[in-house]
């Protein structure tokens, strides 16, 4: 072929014009390529371009890339002369040059002639006169040579030839009876070559006897001398021919051991390769592996069919399956697979020749090849066959022999320590001082390869959990410091450090237990002290660490078809048992449960709990059975619990999206019931998990707090009390726990047990401690519920935060009960200010997690006066002085929880109180009044003395029937005995604590009565004081809890009692009831709407205690500042008795009809709400027959409502309405006297002739038909629509009439008492100046549409004695209609939205002129205040001049906070006023006149 033109990159023009000048200092000015710069430098001296003596020249003036060697580049020369040299078609001019070229090269010096002679054709050496023969000789010889070389063979003299020198061989070698030493190995070296060397043996052959005797003599020394002498080439071949032999066809034999150990043996002394000696076994690995693949499906296919139902059998075979008779489990099931599958791989090991190999490095304690032959032969699962098995547990115990003894004597010694000591407490320091365990890396991984197989072998199973323990144990205490007993450099190396020696112990800990010790747990059938011993190890590890394990336990059993086979089988049996498990067999079939997960634990335990998922019932037997467990299977299950709650794809609520799901449900009970009876169970793990769930916003899980704390502790949250219940938490914690226990002893103890196990569990001494984030999690949740809510109905939302509150309050109060005392409790929690602040915590969350602390507060210097006592008893004889101090004690408290604890004074609580509201608020409230309320209870205001009667003489009952018990055997008096120490102890308890609980009362009511003057003294804005105590104290917490419910009632009851100064006790109730109670009814959950029908209950019931007697009446309000008329003036004039019955039909009426708005809505929670509170007052509220006629209607229809939870609620409602039906009163029953009832007239009403406003009637009747209430709803009655307020005025036959835009109420009565005449115009200035003095005197007067809604006004003429009457409930009444003629008068109702003042009540009766000369006597009526803004409807009577004789009254405007009245145009004549009630019944009013001729009148806070 022809060489390719060659251009040069490097030898350039310009470089060969300085080389042929001979520039000696010329450089090529970058480095170049070697071989390519050679390539072009003979090219151009081929062509003539350069001489051939400038070559050294140029390769003196060139740098290569690379550095070489001369000898690279006299090669490298030799190439490229010799690639040129085959170019036939190279010019003859070219090739002389290059023949030149080649000798010159030779000649000097630069390549040797031997390479050329070795690379080029016999033809150009010839040419080049490199060879002396002619290149034909050339190629005849060296055909000569190859031939003599490669087919000429040396003969040797074999075997069968002659024998005496192989014999002689052979007696040497099989002479092993004397102790091998160095002298020996070196002469029998020495024989064996003079044997070769005198009989010419052949050297292989030599060699091949030579391993055969070693083969028979594996123990002999000697021959590790004599192998070096051959070569390691030879020995692979010489074994693979062996190894060849046995698998030939016609070979009927197996590979003997020895051969297997004897390759093992020199592939562990290096005299050859593995990888030489591995490709000359059979099979190969492929087809090995594919062989197993088949078998192994097969298994599995078996193993998966295990408990299978056969869809086609027939009746009988299920019949034979299902036999009734005893149950039985077979626990060697699955080893009877395993051992009919190694009988069946058993020819596998002896025609597999690597399987062989493995057992020879294994036989000859050659882990390092071994662990590379488990590595590849890993698909066979090659230590499922015994002989290999057997070899690898003995290489186990070969590793851990001298750590096992050490472990065992360590032992030995610390149980005598334990004898002479009594202290465990030695054990762990006598197991660290005198050894150091430190395990190889080698045993881990024989460990791993050994897997499941371990159960062949317990004892060695037991032995490596105890050395594994002992390994961790020392690795702790090498961190922990060891006391010095241990040099950190020799025991681990002075490059490590403990903790890395630590974690290294733990990983490799956890490598064990996952692949090896739990698996082959799985094969031992019921084997307790196995299981123990692999907790001994598991229980040294962190449960995170654990539950990972137990999570990765199941998942290679795809791996082990026997492992597969095990756990299908013991899902069998565990199903079959718990089919029949009963409370009559529970003690065998519990035995045989625990048998099963003794070895199985992951198994059975998750198919028991996928069963009490579904079966609620079977939650008692299987707790039962449970008892026969381990701790290691307590442990299993759990987790087990754990991850069937974090199971995804699950519903965790029902399809209403209300209620909890079933399974959760039951798996919460079962784990209550589970924890509260055995205590091994651990709960640090399901407390992470909730506080994790938590922190993502999910709360459901909380339901299982809820069982543990209700099953362990005792700790009961429930909405529904019972009287005597709720009463009783108002007692002490004796009282509390008799009613709340349900028979349980308060000194049991598995239930002192149980509840410090759960209090440990939340607070470890050394873990993190979960309680304070799990409570502040919770309490953080309760908002979240609201704000994040991803449900779409509200009621959905109500029922979580119904359940996340109820969790919250469940858990609280075993926080506080558990951890004792109280001062350690203080100690956990955050401060106030970080709870809210912080944590960013409602306050009435914060309170009630923070007022355990409040009542540490203590006075300074005196221990014994805590809050909320009575500080100034302690200071009773202290000097007159200091008197004073105690009038403000609450400067002087002082939180002090020890030394390294910050003090905190009560000032800063009420400093942070300051931040917890809008500054507004605190214009009407106060911190003090605000802490007070927040920080007491229902304990320190009310002493439950029926309830602790009640108990006290249950608990004399249950003494007396103990002594008339007639069993007189020895342990019924001995039971007797201490029963009768028992409940003489509650008895005594109970006693002192009644006592106790009434001085406790007693103190704080005196510190209340020193503190109250106080509270809202300093308020500027007093008007709004009711509002805001409302929405800031009484609301929060009412709904709250039901006792907080009755702590509002009770709290308001003795702000009362106490005459609180500026806490109008009538205008709370009324702003309560007439603008805050439609709003809360329609925005609560629904069991807040219990706890405010509660509290509504307990108000009620007061008032309606009041009012049964005007006695009672006046001994408990008649004098208190909380029924002044002007609650500004705390020290005003009182409401008197007849205004109270007004007032308390108002509320009546009011109530009425916002339960039938409620009941008559669209809403479902405004219906709900309704009907549960409804539920609740039904003891005191409906009072009169037509409010309750009217109630029980609207129930009746909502008991046909599609909704089933509004049917039953109604169903309820309407039996307890039934229930009370014969305790209503008629309204005139109801008023006493007090109220006037207008009856509905028969007719409607005609125009008086000469009556020349009737178009004022007119005008007032649609003015009032278009009157709404406060929420702008039209109201109905029973069968009519609302009706409006109307003012009547009658000169002579006629009235003036008011009546309210509410349904079916009555009017009040006005207070028509019979009038005196006046006799002349200066009285009627007298009592016309006294009235504007009260006007001046009281705060502003004004209107109230809520207010207005029970009591008519009218105004009767001289000639009448009696007033006519107007039946409201009747349908054929109308609304708006006069009962007569009117003489120009007008009722116009506007809805003012505006914050209002007035006062309380008080009608006065001014004596008006009329056109007859009759004096009509006017009830005005002075609203009641308000404390936010609320609808107002205000009526201005307009009188105009229609009649001759008609008086002109001029008024003028009524002013904030001031009246201004002009002087009276006209006097006023008068007449007598016929009254049907006393007069002292009514009181002044007052009239204004202005120039508009407008008489406005001052509604009454009655109206």
């Amino acid at each position: 072929m022809s060489l390719p033109p060659v251009e040069c990159i490097y030898v350039t023009d310009d470089c060969i014009r300085e080389w042929k000048n001979g520039n000696l200092s010329f450089k090529v000015p970058n480095p170049v390529p070697m071989l390519r710069f050679l390539y072009e430098l003979c090219w151009v001296m081929v062509r003539g371009e350069l001489p051939f003596q400038k070559c050294k020249t140029v390769l003196d003036s060139v740098e290569f890339l690379d550095k070489f060697s001369e000898e690279e580049i006299d090669s490298n020369l030799a190439d490229v002369v010799t690639q040129m040299a085959q170019d036939l078609t190279l010019p003859g001019e070219y090739r002389a040059r290059l023949i030149k070229l080649a000798r010159w090269l030779v000649e000097s010096s630069l390549v040797s002639l031997r390479l050329l002679q070795e690379r080029c054709e016999e033809e150009f050496l010839w040419e080049s006169e490199m060879i002396k023969i002619k290149a034909a000789d050339l190629k005849s010889k060296e055909v000569r040579v190859n031939t003599r070389l490669l087919y000429q063979q040396t003969k040797f003299n074999l075997l069968r030839e002659e024998s005496e020198g192989y014999a002689k061989l052979v007696t040497l070698l099989c002479r092993g009876s004397e102790v091998p030493n160095q002298n020996a190995s070196a002469a029998t070296v020495g024989i064996i070559k003079s044997l070769i060397g005198h009989f010419d043996l052949d050297p292989n052959r030599v060699f091949d006897i030579v391993l055969e005797c070693f083969e028979l003599q594996p123990d002999n020394s000697v021959f590790l001398d004599l192998i070096p002498i051959f070569p390691k080439s030879h020995a692979s071949q010489i074994l693979g021919f062996k190894f060849q032999y046995y698998q030939r066809m016609e070979v009927n034999r197996p590979v003997p051991f020895g051969l297997y150990q004897l390759t093992a043996l020199l592939v562990k002394k290096d005299f050859i390769d593995l990888d030489s000696i591995y490709v000359h076994l059979l099979p190969k690995d492929e087809e090995a592996f594919e062989h197993y693949s088949t078998f192994s499906s097969k298994r599995l296919d078996e193993a998966n069919k295990i408990g299978k139902i056969n869809l086609a059998a027939t009746g009988k075979d299920l019949m034979d399956d299902e036999k009734p008779g005893d149950v039985t489990i077979d626990l060697f099931a699955a080893l009877d697979m395993e051992n009919e599958a190694v009988n069946e791989r058993a020819s596998e090991l002896e025609n597999n020749q690597t399987l062989g190999l493995l057992t020879g490095f294994l036989s000859v304690n050659d882990w390092y090849h071994a662990h590379i032959l488990f590595d590849r032969l890993s698909p066979l699962n090659p230590t499922e066959h015994i002989q290999i098995c057997n070899e690898l547990l003995r290489l186990i115990e070969l590793s851990i022999s001298s750590a096992y003894g050490h472990v065992r004597q360590m032992h030995l010694q610390s149980l005598g320590l334990l004898s002479a000591a009594g202290s465990d407490s030695l054990e762990t320091n006598s197991l660290v001082q005198k050894f150091f365990i430190n395990l190889p890396k080698n045993l881990f991984e024989m460990l791993a390869c050994a897997g499941p197989y371990l159960y062949r072998d317990t004892l060695l199973m037991q032995k490596v959990c105890r050395v594994l323990r002992g390994y961790y144990l020392s690795a702790l205490e090498l961190v922990s410091g060891g006391d010095g007993a241990f040099n950190v450099e020799t025991v681990i190396g002075g490059n490590r450090s403990p903790r890395l020696h630590l974690k290294e112990a733990r990983l490799r800990i956890e490598e064990a237990l996952g692949t090896c010790l739990l698996p082959s747990l799985q094969l031992i059938p019921a084997n307790p002290a196995v299981g123990q011993e692999i907790w001994e190890v598991m229980n040294l590890l962190p449960y995170e660490v654990r539950y990972r394990l137990y999570g990765e336990w199941e998942k290679d059993d795809e791996r082990f078809p026997m492992v597969l086979a095990a756990r299908q089988t013991a899902k069998l049996d565990t199903r079959r048992i718990l089919k029949r498990l009963a409370k009559e067999n529970l003690k065998q079939l519990g035995r045989m449960v625990a048998k099963l997960a003794h070895a199985n634990p992951m198994t059975v335990l998750r198919t028991i709990v996928h069963q009490i998922e579904a079966y609620r019932d079977m939650i008692t037997p299987v707790v039962d059975a449970f008892k026969y467990l381990t701790q290691l299977e307590y442990d299993i299950l759990e987790y087990v619990v754990i991850e069937r709650l974090a199971q995804s794809g699950r519903e965790k609520l029902k399809d209403d999206g209300l209620n909890l799901s079933d399974w959760l449900q039951s798996l919460a009970s079962f784990w209550g019931h589970l924890c509260k009876k055995y205590p091994s169970m651990e709960l640090r793990g399901l407390f992470q998990y909730l506080v994790n769930q938590l922190k993502k916003g999910n709360g459901i899980e909380l339901v299982l707090l809820q069982e543990l704390i209700q099953q362990m502790a005792n700790v009961q949250y429930t909405e529904n009390m019972t009287e005597e219940q709720l009463d009783a938490m108002a007692g002490s914690d004796t009282l509390r726990y008799q009613a709340t226990s349900f028979g349980i002893s308060r000194n049991n103890k598995a239930l002192i047990k149980s509840t410090n196990r759960l209090r440990d569990s939340l607070l470890p001494k050394e873990e993190p401690k979960l309680a304070i984030p799990l409570l502040l999690l919770i309490a953080q949740h309760r908002s979240v519920v609201v704000i994040n809510a991803d449900v779409p109905y509200i009621k959905m939302v109500s029922e979580q935060f119904d359940r996340c509150h109820g969790t919250l309050l469940q858990y609280v109060e075993f926080l506080c009960s558990a951890v004792v005392p109280t001062t350690t409790y203080a100690q956990l929690i955050p401060t106030l200010d970080d709870l809210v602040h912080l944590y960013h915590l409602d306050p009435e969350v914060a309170f009630l997690i923070y007022r355990p602390v409040m009542r540490l507060f203590k006075c300074q210097g005196r221990a014994e006066a805590f809050w909320p006592l009575n500080s100034a008893e302690a200071s009773a004889a202290l000097v007159a002085e200091k008197e004073s101090e105690s009038t403000d004690s609450s400067g002087l408290l002082i939180l002090d929880l020890g030394p390294s604890w910050k003090s905190i004074m009560w000032s800063d609580l009420l400093n942070t109180v300051r931040t917890m509201l809008p500054s507004k608020a605190w214009n009407s409230l106060s911190p003090d009044l605000y802490a007070t309320f927040w920080g007491l209870t229902l304990y320190d205001l009310y002493v439950p003395r029926n309830r602790y009667e009640a108990e006290i003489a249950k608990q004399h009952a249950a003494l007396k029937a103990l002594e008339e018990f007639s069993d007189n055997s020895s342990s019924a008096i001995t039971k007797r005995k201490k029963d009768k120490e028992r409940i003489q102890e509650s008895l005594d308890r109970l006693t002192g604590e009644l006592q106790k609980h009434e001085e406790h009362v007693a103190s704080v009511r005196k510190r209340l009565a020193h503190e109250k003057d106080k509270w809202l003294s300093s308020c500027p804005d007093t008007l709004k004081i009711n509002m805001e105590f409302l929405q800031r104290c009484i609301f929060p917490r009412c709904t709250f809890s039901m006792p907080d419910a009755v702590y509002c009632a009770m709290f308001v009851h003795t702000l009362h009692s106490l005459g609180t100064p500026f806490f109008n006790t009538v205008n709370h109730i009324d702003v309560l009831i007439c603008k805050t109670l439609q709003p809360m009814i329609c925005c609560c959950t629904e069991y807040e709407a219990g706890r405010l029908g509660r509290f509504l209950y307990e108000t009620l019931k007061i008032a309606y205690y009041w009012k049964s007697d005007e006695s009672i009446y006046e001994r408990e309000c008649g004098n208190m500042p909380g029924f002044a008329v002007y609650y500004r003036y705390p020290n005003s004039q009182r409401v008197t008795y007849s205004q109270f019955i007004k007032v308390h039909w108002k509320w009546s009426q009011r109530i009425t009809r916002l339960l039938i708005q409620c009941l008559e809505s669209t809403e479902y929670l405004e219906i709900r709400n309704a009907l549960i509170m409804l539920t609740k007052i039904s003891n005191v509220f409906p009072v009169t027959r037509k409010s309750g006629i009217n109630l029980e209607k609207r129930v009746a229809k909502i008991k046909s409502d599609e909704r089933e939870d509004l049917k039953v609620l109604a169903t309820g409602v309407a039996a307890a309405l039934a229930a009370r039906k014969p305790s209503w009163v008629t309204e005139e029953e109801f008023g006493k006297g007090y109220l006037e009832l207008k009856p509905a007239p028969a007719l409607p009403s005609k125009s008086l002739p000469g009556n020349q406003n009737s178009d004022s009637a007119n005008v007032v009747k649609d003015q009032m038909l278009r009157t709404k209430p406060a929420d702008g709803r039209l109201e109905r009655t029973e069968s009519a629509s609302l009706k409006s307020d109307q003012v009547h005025v009658k000169p002579k036959a006629g009235s003036v009439n008011g009546s309210d835009a509410q349904p079916s109420m009555p009017s009040a009565a006005v207070h028509a008492g019979t009038s005196k005449s006046i006799e002349n115009q200066k009285q009627i200035d007298e009592s016309m100046n006294r009235a504007l003095d009260d006007v001046k005197a009281g705060p502003k007067t004004s209107t109230d549409s809520e207010a207005r809604a029970s009591v008519k006004r009218s105004l009767p003429t001289g000639s009448l004695s009696k007033q006519p009457r107007q039946d409201l409930g009747k349908e054929d009444s109308k609304p708006g209609k006069a009962l007569g003629r009117t003489s120009g008068t007008s009722t116009i109702d506007k809805d003012l939205m505006h914050p209002h003042e007035g006062r309380l009540g008080g009608m006065i009766n001014v004596s008006v002129g009329s056109s007859n000369g009759n004096t009509v006597p006017v009830s005005v009526k002075a609203s009641s205040q308000s404390a936010k803004s609320v609808d107002i409807h205000s009526s201005e009577p307009k009188m105009e001049g229609g009649a001759a004789r008609s008086s002109d009254l001029r008024t003028s405007a009524v002013k904030e906070d001031n009246v201004e009245v002009s002087d009276l145009q006209r006097s006023l004549s008068s007449r007598h006023a016929h009254s049907p009630r006393h007069d002292n019944s009514v009181s002044a009013s007052n009239l204004v006149i202005d120039n508009k001729r407008e008489l406005v009148l001052l509604k009454n806070w009655t109206d």
